[in-house]
């Protein structure tokens, strides 16, 4: 038998090193030492990383590389993004989005970046991101699966035809329910736009990912009708809570019943460290809250937390790459993890964690998955994200669709090695 594909010499995730990967037809046959079989085409990895490919659980891919458009946010708050989002909406058109999607859906290929999950937004009556989205999900489909979230940015009862064009946008193939219940004009409404929310993905069999709580505001409790939704409408593992921020600000007793709840209803957590960072506590004086959802605390209760990108030069984020290893790097800064443990679990924030809130199947490094991986010029995660590791081959289906060259060995793979034995130098650490 003739593999289509062969990566020999492999380091993988979970710490196996000299694998071999052996792929046919779009899937792995193999992740074993010593495969020894003729193959279409085979990579010495030599020693690096082969991970699965990224995945970007939080994007808003109807607005990016729409920075200047029509202007630029000038206090940099949240809420001025959101008024320039809608001046931009009025001139917007469908081929802008798609030159805009495509051009950014290159770039994450070149990064590894293969699953995405973007909101689009619904509240512009002639649905022009929805449509846009639509043909980018067609063009990239052999290459990146793209999972578009139906998003009343402007508030489903706040803006006037949100609930009837989010129908429309799930009727047109939007493939998930999202909502914003901190933008309603009350608590109130925010409370009954999750119920609205969370019945009509009941009703259509459909996943549910909403923007929740992204403010510094600690009485901002929507998180919880969130949970009690997903248990009600039995929703248990289908459910996503982004940005989750005003967590970051909530009393500590608050958080205590809080916690299990979201872990009692399965619901996913999302954060976005990159925006997060740059869009909270901007009324603080000093202290400056960070405003990252409460990363290390959701993990304790085995609640399975993601980090997103969220924008990259749109109105809300003048920045970004689509380079999932900065946002982990972001991530374990901002939450002070930087244990081995901790940083190994931020790259699963975005890999594996990622995947599975998005229901992906076939994704893995395992016999019987999608031959979908990247080889990393890096010996193992914690390197990958201390370096922010070159993307050497990224592969799809068995297939290499980029490449990258080697940066210089010397310079960047020296150094005290991260798989020492961390009791040698840190006792307890882990």
């Amino acid at each position: 038998m003739t593999l289509d594909f062969l990566v020999k010499n492999a380091n993988l995730p979970d710490g196996r090193s000299g694998v071999d990967i052996a792929c046919s037809n779009g899937f792995i046959e193999a992740v074993e030492a010593g495969i020894d079989t003729d193959a279409r085409e085979t990579i010495d990895a030599a020693g690096k990383l082969v991970s699965p490919p990224f995945i970007d659980s939080h994007f808003h891919m109807d607005a990016t590389l729409s920075l200047g458009l029509p202007r630029m946010n000038r206090s940099g708050t949240l809420l001025e993004g959101i008024a320039l989002w809608g001046e931009l909406k009025e001139i917007l058109t469908v081929e802008a989005v798609v030159e805009r999607a495509l051009k950014y859906c290159d770039l994450a290929v070149s990064q590894g970046l293969l699953a995405i999950r973007t909101h689009v937004d619904v509240c512009d009556d002639r649905l022009t991101g929805v449509k846009g989205l639509l043909e980018v999900r067609e063009q990239v489909r052999d290459y990146i699966d793209l999972q578009l979230v139906a998003f009343p940015q402007d508030g489903l009862y706040r803006s006037p035809n949100a609930e009837k064009n989010l129908l429309t946008a799930l009727d047109m193939g939007v493939d998930i329910v999202g909502g914003i219940p901190h933008f309603e004009r009350t608590m109130d409404d925010g409370a009954r736009s999750v119920a609205r929310l969370f019945e009509i993905a009941a009703e259509r069999g459909l996943m549910v990912d909403m923007h929740c709580d992204e403010t510094d505001d600690p009485m901002s409790r929507h998180i919880e009708t969130l949970a009690y939704e997903t248990q009600r409408l039995g929703l248990q593992g289908r459910v996503a809570g982004s940005h989750l921020t005003s967590m970051h600000s909530m009393d500590n007793y608050y958080v205590s019943k809080l916690l299990p709840l979201i872990a009692e209803a399965e619901v996913h957590a999302i954060a976005n460290p990159l925006i997060n960072i740059t869009l909270q506590g901007r009324h603080d004086t000093y202290p400056k809250r960070r405003g990252q959802t409460r990363v290390p605390e959701l993990r304790s209760y085995g609640v399975n937390v993601s980090f997103g990108h969220d924008c990259v030069m749109d109105p809300w984020y003048s920045m970004g790459s689509g380079d999932m290893l900065e946002v982990a790097s972001m991530g374990l800064h901002v939450a002070q993890m930087t244990s081995r443990d901790d940083i190994r679990y931020a790259y699963d924030c975005v890999t594996t964690h990622p995947a599975k809130a998005m229901g992906l199947d076939g994704y893995g490094l395992e016999k019987g998955c999608k031959a979908d991986f990247v080889v990393l010029q890096a010996r193992d995660t914690i390197e990958a994200i201390r370096l922010k590791a070159t993307r050497l081959k990224v592969i799809k289906g068995g297939r290499v669709i980029a490449a990258t060259p080697e940066r210089s060995a010397d310079l960047f793979l020296t150094g005290r090695p991260s798989t020492v034995d961390p009791s040698s130098y840190a006792p307890n650490e882990d």
